[in-house]
């Protein structure tokens, strides 16, 4: 019919003639396909679109491109890295899980000690155990008095100053990897030492300044960066276990 209106079209024939986003043209499926024909990498430009396609089946005979199987093969992409992060967030899981309740462990040991000799043997010899570590310490600056040095063992002497330059600033702790062992802090287990943490310990305004350094042959157990306030909650506790062995005040 020539009545001025345009012929709908057959009903076989779905989408064939879908208006384009500003409504004025008319794409019909063989305008589409010679597009793709003239554009072949029109859906590698575009990958989102294999979301909302429908793909062909597998027997449409030669020459059919198998989308169906590229999207499969997208999702089980998707998948299997979608699995590999949730076993990456269990793994982290069970380590915290495990460091916390060493630290638990270690803390409650400390609150046994039945003497202040009793508690600086304890972190050097069952923390060393309960936090699998190879080396522990109690690092102290020696007074600028000229005090008498601790003969206590698992207690360092450190010149004034040193805790400073190991923290620097107001750093509550520091974390080395890859590292070796620094003999004014660990002594003679200074040679397995491969990483380390240095915490500070505040005991008191009256006393000098000190530091707990922990150190593993491990070169990455402890790194820059980690979290480390489990760590820093274990230093706290064994400045008040030492201050009220020693009947010391509180810092200010």
């Amino acid at each position: 019919m020539t009545n001025g209106k345009r012929n709908d079209p057959p009903a076989s024939d779905p989408g064939a003639n879908e208006p384009a986003a500003g409504g004025d043209t008319t794409l019909t499926d063989t305008a589409v396909a010679d597009y793709l024909r003239r554009h072949p990498d029109f859906l590698a430009r575009h990958p989102d679109l294999l979301d909302v396609l429908e793909a062909p089946a597998r027997d449409h005979g030669e020459g059919v491109v198998d989308l169906q199987q590229f999207m499969m093969d997208r999702l089980r992409g998707e998948i299997t890295r979608l699995r590999e992060s949730r076993d990456d967030l269990v793994h982290t899981s069970r380590i915290n899980m495990n460091a916390q309740a060493r630290v638990h462990q270690a803390m409650l040991t400390l609150l046994a000690a039945r003497s202040f000799e009793h508690l600086i043997e304890t972190v050097a010899t069952d923390l060393l155990v309960i936090l699998d570590l190879d080396a522990i310490t109690i690092c102290v600056e020696q007074p600028h008095d000229g005090g008498v040095p601790s003969r206590l063992r698992g207690v360092h002497q450190l010149q004034p100053g040193t805790v400073e330059a190991f923290l620097g600033g107001q750093r509550q702790c520091v974390f080395l990897a890859d590292v070796i062992g620094e003999p004014e802090l660990f002594g003679e287990a200074a040679g397995l030492v491969r990483s380390a943490a240095l915490l500070r310990l505040h005991i008191s305004d009256a006393t000098p300044p000190a530091l707990l350094a922990l150190g593993s042959r491990a070169p990455d157990q402890f790194e820059p960066g980690q979290g480390g306030d489990l760590l820093s909650f274990l230093a706290r506790a064994l400045e008040r276990t030492i201050r009220l062995w020693l009947d010391l005040p509180a810092p200010q």
